[in-house]
């Protein structure tokens, strides 16, 4: 059969719930950018990390992954550039100063530039590519008729649900912007708060 089963897809989506309602860089940096930079700027990234999470799938398609993986020496310079890459958004937030761009804190991303920090972000998270290679194999086996098409419906299915969450942080983060636009203190809080959170993502994933 071609398309998962209805059971499958069921877990598979269970799977998919718990891992992106668990906090991690991707919803933090979405949840900022909202806050910080508004509605379009967020969903540009939350349209990056799909685009991240689609190549993380076809690595995982084509046996790239496992590779990856497997070699100690290349993953580990991917781990440390996505560790970097964490710490300095998370410096970045810190220097911003207030969450609103109109308020004095950081110049308005655009598109282009909110989409690439979305699209790194999750591309240098070797996690990211680890979940995808190790997570869809559960659910199609090679031994299976139309494995290859199971591997790519399950694989869609992976990035739209990413996606719909994204976008769901995304309304999240421009809504926490408009609460703190009339509260420095809280600006301030969050400011440490988000540059924290990615700062400790990053020397998490350094650490392995």
């Amino acid at each position: 059969m071609t398309d998962p089963t209805m059971t499958d897809l069921v877990v598979f989506l269970a799977f998919l719930a718990v891992a992106f309602l668990v906090p991690g860089p991707d919803m933090v940096l979405i949840l900022r950018t909202g806050a910080a930079q508004g509605r379009g700027a967020a969903r540009a990234v939350a349209l990056g990390l799909a685009v991240a999470r689609t190549v993380h799938v076809s690595l995982s398609a084509v046996g790239l992954a496992a590779l990856l993986v497997a070699s100690p020496v290349v993953f580990g310079w991917l781990r440390l550039a996505g560790a970097a890459y964490l710490v300095w958004l998370g410096w970045r937030v810190w220097r911003a100063g207030v969450a609103l761009p109109e308020l004095g804190g950081a110049p308005v991303l655009s598109p282009a530039g909110a989409f690439l920090r979305g699209l790194v972000t999750n591309i240098l998270n070797p996690k990211a590519l680890l979940f995808c290679s190790v997570l869809l194999p559960q659910f199609v086996r090679s031994d299976q008729a139309n494995a290859s098409a199971r591997f790519v419906v399950l694989g869609a299915v992976l990035v739209a649900a990413g996606l719909a969450f994204d976008l769901v942080y995304a309304e999240a983060g421009t809504k926490l912007g408009r609460w703190l636009d009339r509260r420095p203190a809280a600006q301030r809080a969050q400011r440490w708060i988000f540059s924290g959170l990615l700062v400790s993502f990053g020397v998490g994933l350094m650490a392995g």
